[in-house]
């Protein structure tokens, strides 16, 4: 293992405290605790509060969220592992302003068992709670089992319509339900060509052949459907969006929104070669790109490859999406 770091204990603490120390003016932890991240951004007394958690690694998944028009807090785990529901319920009280408070997570059983247990907590205070979970990932689990699904790169898109719907004076119930019906309407999709290497275990998460690609690789590692031959970014494109719109059928006339996002080791260059490759294909079906989103936005640690998202907008989630935003990881002036 070669990474730049100081000692495999102190990972998830210096990675914080760098963070907080680029974004000063934007971000502080919660009582000093490195382990919950709150956003300084103003707002409103009666705006619905919004958090998420998970386990580190994944930058800027989670936490690069906090902020203008997103979320409003993050409690971090080690890397691939759930905080502890004591921080989640620390954060849930820092984040109400008297409306409730929207936890918006990905489908893993160590986030929704500690969760559960945080919002049953604040309860005592009065603090009432919505959960909604991201559940995009169509090769975790058939469509009859969606609900088995893991949540990947799609719950940015949940961060951001959430977001602008609090902005908006909504309420908690109205949030969570405009968080439910984007999440809905995302699919993802993920390839990857290697794998990554946890600092506490020092070797790498799997194995893949130099001449392999792996069709739909979870983020922490989980494994795919398939192991191919690798293929071109053509290829690629075709094997992943005709998976999503079988899930998700998409006509003529429709609108999406398209990620593309690198999983930590993939170069912009090949991920615009590959968004090249999907926006031509949808564009021959006769769909429209909204806001197209290419980068990293959830990843594992350094490994190579990417997922693609779709997101099947309506008029309203449309408008929501477009709604300003600004986190030190995000920002989004289209309006």
């Amino acid at each position: 293992m070669k990474k730049i770091l100081n000692t495999t204990d102190s990972f998830v603490r210096d990675t914080m405290e760098g963070i907080v120390a680029a974004y000063s003016d934007r971000l502080d932890f919660l009582d000093g605790d490195y382990r919950v991240l709150v956003s300084k951004s103003p707002a409103r007394e009666d705006k619905v509060g919004i958090v998420t958690a998970g386990g580190s690694g994944h930058l800027p998944l989670f936490l690069g969220y906090v902020g203008q028009g997103m979320i409003d807090g993050c409690a971090v785990g080690e890397v691939f592992a759930s905080p502890a529901s004591e921080k989640m319920a620390d954060m849930i009280r820092a984040c109400d302003r008297g409306a409730g408070v929207l936890c918006l997570y990905g489908n893993y059983n160590g986030d929704i068992f500690n969760f559960r247990m945080a919002c049953e907590d604040v309860e005592f205070d009065d603090i009432e709670t919505r959960q909604v979970l991201g559940r995009d990932d169509v090769a975790s689990s058939p469509k009859e089992n969606a609900a088995k699904r893991r949540g990947v790169a799609g719950i940015v898109y949940g961060y951001k319509i959430a977001g602008a719907a609090a902005d908006l004076g909504k309420t908690l119930d109205e949030v969570a339900q405009l968080a439910e019906r984007a999440l809905g309407n995302v699919r993802t999709m993920g390839v990857a060509l290697s794998p990554c290497i946890v600092p506490k275990v020092g070797k790498p998460t799997f194995e893949i052949g130099d001449n392999e690609i792996e069709i739909g690789m979870g983020i922490h590692g989980e494994a795919g459907i398939e192991v191919r031959p690798m293929m071109t970014a053509d290829e690629i494109a075709t094997v992943t969006l005709e998976a999503i719109i079988a899930d998700m059928p998409l006509a003529e006339g429709d609108e999406v929104s398209v990620m593309v996002n690198g999983l930590g080791a993939t170069p912009l260059e090949e991920q615009f070669i590959f968004y090249r490759s999907v926006a031509s294909q949808l564009a021959a079906r006769g769909i429209s790109i909204v806001q197209p989103h290419i980068g990293e936005f959830a990843t594992s640690m350094e490994m190579a490859g990417l997922s693609v998202t779709i997101f099947k907008l309506d008029s309203e989630l449309k408008e929501l999406l477009l709604a300003p935003a600004s986190t030190p990881f995000y920002t989004n002036t289209n309006k």
